[in-house]
């Protein structure tokens, strides 16, 4: 079996922001990971990616949030793609919110 793409999308949410969600399914896990998926997942807000799931070959499964690297526990693409939703609108609520409180962002 070959890689076989499952989806490539971007989405435009706001004049400013998109998410790009991309999954493969291939033949044999790469290295770091435990599952027969390749993914990236980005949110970008004014021309920089400040959230960014992937499973970079060697790094496994791991999530970025601005600067900041976190591990992520992968179990099934369905909840992959709902985690990362909820952490792009956790950081869209936290920009309202800062707005709101007059603090400058990016």
């Amino acid at each position: 079996m070959s890689a076989k793409k499952l989806f490539d999308r971007r989405v435009t949410i706001a004049t400013n922001a998109f998410v790009e969600l991309v999954v493969w399914e291939v033949p044999q896990p790469v290295v770091g990971s435990h599952h027969p998926y390749k993914y990236r997942l980005a949110f970008v807000h004014n021309h920089c990616c400040v959230l960014r799931y992937d499973n970079e070959v060697g790094k496994g499964d791991h999530k970025h949030i601005g600067t900041t690297e976190y591990p992520y526990t992968f179990t099934h693409v369905d909840q992959l793609i709902a985690d990362f939703l909820t952490d792009v609108r956790r950081w869209q609520h936290e920009l309202h919110v800062a707005g709101r409180l007059g603090v400058r962002t990016k």
